[in-house]
């Protein structure tokens, strides 16, 4: 890809389209939502235009730095924003791009040859949604700077010293509005940290770094909110992981202290393999097939393209696909062109070599992307997506390009190379044996309608509503339990699926061991959706599903296989917000005839304050659901009115960052578990062992 094209990029290709009037009424139309999600989105705006920069040849470092008082700075080596008078606003270029929507570099002036960001209106919609915001360009010599509040300017562009002629970029700095932002506007450095590191895989040789520069107790609050709920996951994994983690929280429980201490967490990302590197961070937890990465680019009819995949020894596929670095989730037709690629490809050398019998049919796609995990980017001046939300390329020249450079250059290397094609051929073909076992065991699973209850498991002690809006269904572990749930429940809008034990790894088993598994049977056949390519989420028996386990190691274990099993083969349940994790507590208090429940040691201090700690207090601590007596079952987590769920996200935007978690958390390996759980541990909370 030509890195320096000859492009001009002065005040006149800042295109202007039209103004910032609506950005503050109707912020969820710019960046989705004001939520966490949306306030995370303003930095990756600010950085994709330095991105934007070094995808153009200009820029080779980015630097993002936290503050103390929670605002965020952005700094590149890149060109600089331009400073001189735009002719149509009459005013500086760099002016237009913080305070007019839809002005920049990538609208037809000339500025840039491809770009991200969020349809090019990311400065503009940043500024809008700050307090203040703060802009330093350097740039000819002289350094310029302008100050906005709520997306007006406070001064005019000003020139405030000089410096080294060959010094060039730009500064924005800006702090999110809590007028807009109600519900947080404190920065999570391990969200940020993924998306800049995604980012820097998908840009080799660029070099991004992250600076927290927040006090301690300021960063400490932060962590824990966001990395609370994985860290008990990280509970979950294996017999390993309990003694491990007893002994790693012992050893680093930090002592209290009220004196406020500076902790600088910095981290550094600089991939000169690019996505070849991101292939093999993403294998890192489980064991690849082969030693090669292999990589593939080229450009054809104005679309480059990279490619790197690897197989592994597992039987998920994990492929990323990605526009001028935009993850596009719903993949498109680069994607397509990857698929029609490999199939072909493969295909066509097994039965060259006769890996294949003339009387066999030919592979799958889905047999040939069994145990791969792959990334597909693309770069591409004028990207046409479908939807507003970036999340599916339709470009036809993208198929094309993508299948023509990847099927040119696989052809060669499986030529020079037949041990790997041969290791790739042979899973490939235990692969398709393992589907037609499991489409048998997937046609006894099939319910011929959604309200053939005859076919229902015979486990399931269903609910009578049959619109779906209205039913919940509760997966216990446990006859136990499960025969306190099925007295407690709502016996109209209630339906309860106890489970035997703890369900199949699906992390690492073929489908046809999925299908044969009794208990995903029951899971399957009682949503009614299906699974994998036979999901229909309109045949939904149920719009919730709320996975009820013990509050204790065990618990968490088979919430996280029945997460594991859902995230893989049910994704769109996740997705729709179908899945929730019911919350039992962990405490009841009793005094006076008076009961009280604490759902954590938090809350039962809060409640101990309240009403006293006299000697006739007394504490049961519950070990699991068996414990409660169908009345306070009810009482305290299947009861809408009173019962608390936590509703399981999937935040699509750090969507390989998810996948590897699961992968570490169930694979094999066992000493990427250990890392993942000593990084975290220390956030833990209610540590029952």
């Amino acid at each position: 890809m030509d890195r320096k094209p000859n492009v001009e990029y002065g005040a006149d290709q800042i295109q202007i389209l039209e103004g910032l009037e609506a950005v503050r009424k109707r912020p969820g139309m710019y960046i989705g939502t004001t939520a966490s999600r949306g306030l995370h989105h303003l930095v990756y705006e600010i950085v994709d235009n330095s991105v934007d920069e070094a995808l153009a040849g200009f820029c080779t470092e980015i630097n993002v730095i936290i503050n103390d008082d929670n605002s965020v700075t952005v700094r590149d080596n890149g060109r600089g924003i331009p400073t001189g008078i735009n002719k149509k606003a009459g005013i500086p270029a760099v002016e237009v791009v913080f305070t007019i929507l839809h002005a920049g570099g990538k609208f037809g002036g000339g500025g840039y040859k491809v770009s991200g960001g969020l349809h090019g209106v990311g400065a503009s919609v940043v500024n809008a949604l700050s307090e203040w915001l703060e802009v330093e360009i350097r740039q000819g010599g002289k350094v310029y700077k302008q100050r906005y509040e709520r997306g007006k300017s406070c001064y005019a562009l000003k020139e405030i010293g000089t410096c080294d002629p060959e010094e060039t970029g730009t500064q924005v700095t800006f702090l999110p509005d809590k007028l807009i932002f109600t519900e947080t506007t404190i920065f999570d450095f391990e969200i940020i940290k993924q998306r800049l590191r995604e980012m820097a895989f998908l840009t080799k040789g660029l070099k991004i770094t992250l600076l927290d520069d927040r006090t301690t107790e300021h960063a400490k609050s932060i962590v824990t909110d966001s990395m609370i709920e994985e860290a008990k996951e990280a509970l979950m994994g294996k017999e390993d992981s309990a003694e491990e983690l007893e002994k790693i929280v012992n050893k680093d429980k930090p002592e209290e202290s009220k004196e406020e201490k500076k902790e600088k967490k910095y981290v550094e990302f600089h991939y000169e393999g690019g996505i070849k590197e991101y292939v093999s961070y993403l294998n890192k937890s489980k064991t690849a097939l082969y030693n090669d990465v292999l990589y593939f680019e080229g450009e054809k009819n104005g679309v480059y393209v990279e490619v790197a995949f690897q197989h592994n020894d597992s039987y998920n596929e994990s492929v990323f696909s990605f526009v001028n670095n935009i993850s596009t989730p719903e993949g498109g037709t680069h994607l397509q062109g990857f698929r029609n690629s490999i199939t072909k490809t493969f295909n066509d050398y097994a039965r060259l070599n006769k890996l294949l019998k003339d009387n066999e049919q030919n592979l799958s796609g889905e047999d040939i992307r069994e145990g791969l995990t792959a990334i597909i980017s693309v770069k591409i001046s004028d990207p046409q997506f479908e939807g507003q939300t970036k999340q599916k390329l339709g470009n036809s020249e993208a198929r094309g390009a993508v299948d023509s450079i990847l099927s040119e250059k696989l052809e060669i290397y499986l030529e020079q190379n037949p041990t790997t094609a041969k290791l790739i051929c042979d899973k490939s073909i235990l692969a398709q044996r393992a589907r037609e076992a499991a489409r048998k065991a997937r046609d006894l699973t099939r319910r011929k309608t959604a309200l053939d209850v005859g076919s229902l498991p015979g486990k399931l002690a269903d609910c009578s509503d049959k619109n779906p809006e209205n039913c919940e269904i509760y997966i216990v572990e446990g006859d136990s339990a499960g025969g306190s749930a099925k007295t407690a429940r709502n016996r109209a809008t209630q339906a309860i699926l106890p489970l035997r034990g703890k369900i199949l790894n699906v992390e690492k088993a073929r489908m046809d061991k999925i299908y044969a598994n009794a208990e995903i049977k029951a899971m399957i056949t009682a949503f009614g959706t299906g699974i994998h390519d036979d999901f229909d989420i309109s045949k939904l028996r149920y719009h919730k599903i709320i996975l009820m386990t013990d509050a204790d190691v065990d618990g968490a274990h088979i919430a996280t296989l029945l997460l594991t099993f859902l995230y893989r083969f049910m994704p769109g349940l996740i997705k729709e917000g179908h899945v929730y994790l019911a919350q039992p507590p962990l405490y009841k208090l009793e005094k006076n005839k008076k009961v009280w429940y604490a759902y954590s040691d938090e809350q039962l201090n809060q409640i101990l304050t309240e009403v006293g700690r006299d000697q006739n207090n007394k504490i049961q601590r519950y070990k699991g659901l068996g414990e409660m007596d169908a009345d306070q079952l009810w009482e305290t987590t299947m009861d809408p009115e009173h019962r608390i769920l936590l509703r399981v996200n999937m935040d699509e935007e750090s969507q390989s960052e998810l996948d590897l978690t699961f992968t570490t958390l169930m694979g094999d390996k066992v000493e990427p578990r250990r890392d993942f759980i000593e990084a975290n541990a220390k956030f833990v909370t209610n540590l029952d062992i």
